[in-house]
């Protein structure tokens, strides 16, 4: 039995093999995600809006609600928390890959990410961006890893520009919205 090629919590053999599958045949790298919601009427649920979400292993179901000053309870996260999990969560995990590639193994690493979300557009008062931008601050324990800032720098930049939710945010995503 072989032992997986694994740094912090990538397998870089399934990296491997997907480069390898994807570098034969593109299409192998088109993979679908759908899921099917329902918006909640009854306000003592205490959310507007659940799906369940299919995975690899499993299902997961979401429940989101507006803020208040949006309409709903602000009893769960709303949409754009999850916009900005998302991206943060794609993000990092892009970047902890690159490390790892790279033979790079840290002990410990924290984001924080902000944005300030602008709901002008929202409630059609003006039609500015809906943000300036996010930013990611990365803590890296620099006493487990001998790769010097700098390169950490690099490899960040390397990460922004391979992250599929940062490639998604910046460039025109076509939305098909149609009555069944």
């Amino acid at each position: 039995m072989t032992t997986a090629n694994i740094i912090n919590n990538i397998n870089l053999d399934k990296i491997q093999k997907t480069t390898a599958n994807g570098q034969k045949d593109k299409q192998y790298l088109k993979k679908p995600v759908k899921l099917e919601g329902e918006w909640n009427f009854d306000i003592e649920k205490g959310y507007q809006f659940k799906t369940e979400l299919a995975y690899e292993n499993g299902r997961q179901v979401i429940e989101i609600d507006s803020p208040s000053f949006l309409g709903g309870g602000g009893n769960r996260l709303g949409p754009m928390g999850y916009c900005v999990a998302g991206i943060t969560s794609c993000f990092i995990t892009t970047f902890m890959t690159v490390l790892s590639k790279q033979g790079i193994k840290l002990g410990k690493l924290k984001i924080n990410a902000e944005c300030n979300i602008n709901f002008a557009k929202t409630f059609d008062i003006s039609d500015e961006p809906i943000t300036e931008g996010i930013n990611f601050e990365i803590d890296i324990d620099d006493t487990t890893t001998s790769v010097d800032r700098q390169k950490l720098r690099q490899l960040i930049i390397m990460a922004e520009e391979r992250c599929p939710a940062i490639y998604s945010m910046s460039h025109i995503i076509k939305v098909n919205a149609k009555l069944k």
